[in-house]
């Protein structure tokens, strides 16, 4: 079959390496314009296309996927297939009809759970025990088209955003292959998805990552896994914000009635932080303009001391 290949971040990088191996004629790589990164500015390709330079594909990179030029392009290559894995742009009808089977996306997520920008990331706050991959239909409405195939992945009490995205994009290639032999030979079925069991994933915000002591120690510590690694999830510490980047909950802790966001321990065994419902056990965290340090140097470092409320008002 005659692919084109859309995506750009590093998340779709061993779904191409493994079409790349597949045997199938890809034709192009569409990515996103290089973008000026840095302290000096200097443009930057995206890791998608980094890898098709190195294989000498075709490549691609309009401002606007859905421009009359971009169009006309796509028209020449003639496809059968559009292969979609975090391409970053959104398609016009004109442009999904291009391809001579279908275009496909792989989601990251066990769609109709989760639609939208931020899947990895919401899987985790909301506490759920897997994630997985969706291979699907692509439609004009965001990640609402049929499905043709799923795959899941469990997640650990200690993933965060970063490495549940990692084992996700792990697993692409297998559940990419497997959709284009059902679709080479004609073998595939599309199921439509649940609407009544839709969950959005919209995009993060700043404020997702800050840290309300009034909830469960086990939301804030799936917050604090969910959020990396931005906007990270964040408190306030004598004025100045203080940033949170691995704890454990704690169902209980010897203390006399604390309110939520008390220091109920700091000492060279840790922080200990009184939760909504429970405690939240600080292992690593970083106050602004210091550096990330363990929580038993940070007491040392800072004098925190057991009574001290973080949050809002501290």
């Amino acid at each position: 079959m005659k692919i084109v290949f859309f995506g750009s971040s590093h998340f779709a990088v061993p779904a191409l390496g493994a079409l790349i191996k597949s045997g199938h004629e890809l034709v192009c790589v569409v990515t996103q314009p290089d973008k000026k990164k840095g302290r000096h500015l200097r443009l930057a390709a995206t890791d998608v296309k980094s890898i098709a330079v190195e294989a000498k594909l075709k490549i691609f990179q309009p401002e606007d996927i859905k421009a009359n030029e971009s169009l006309g392009f796509l028209k020449k290559l003639k496809p059968d297939l559009f292969v979609i894995i975090a391409y970053g742009q959104i398609f016009s009808q004109e442009a999904l009809d291009i391809p001579a089977i279908m275009p496909i996306n792989i989601h990251a997520s066990l769609l109709p759970r989760f639609r939208g920008a931020a899947p990895i990331n919401w899987a985790i706050i909301n506490g759920d025990k897997k994630s997985g991959l969706t291979v699907m239909y692509v439609t004009r409405k965001m990640d609402a088209g049929p499905v043709m195939l799923q795959k899941e992945v469990k997640i650990e009490q200690q993933d965060t955003s970063v490495t549940l995205e990692e084992k996700l994009s792990q697993a692409a290639p297998e559940i990419l292959l497997d959709a284009l032999k059902l679709i080479e030979t004609r073998s595939y079925r599309l199921m439509e998805q649940d609407e009544e069991r839709v969950v959005l994933a919209p995009k993060l915000t700043k404020q997702d990552g800050q840290i309300d002591w009034n909830n469960p120690a086990a939301a804030i510590h799936n917050q604090i896994r969910g959020v990396m690694p931005w906007p990270g999830a964040f408190t306030s510490y004598r004025g100045k914000m203080l940033k949170i980047f691995q704890a454990d909950p704690l169902p209980v802790f010897p203390a006399h009635k604390p309110v939520p966001g008390e220091v109920v321990r700091a000492d060279k065994h840790g922080i200990v932080v009184a939760c909504g419902r429970g405690f939240l056990e600080i292992k690593e965290l970083q106050l602004e303009a210091a550096r990330r340090m363990p929580a038993e140097s940070f007491v040392i470092g800072h004098k925190l001391a057991a009574g001290e409320i973080l949050g809002k008002n501290s």
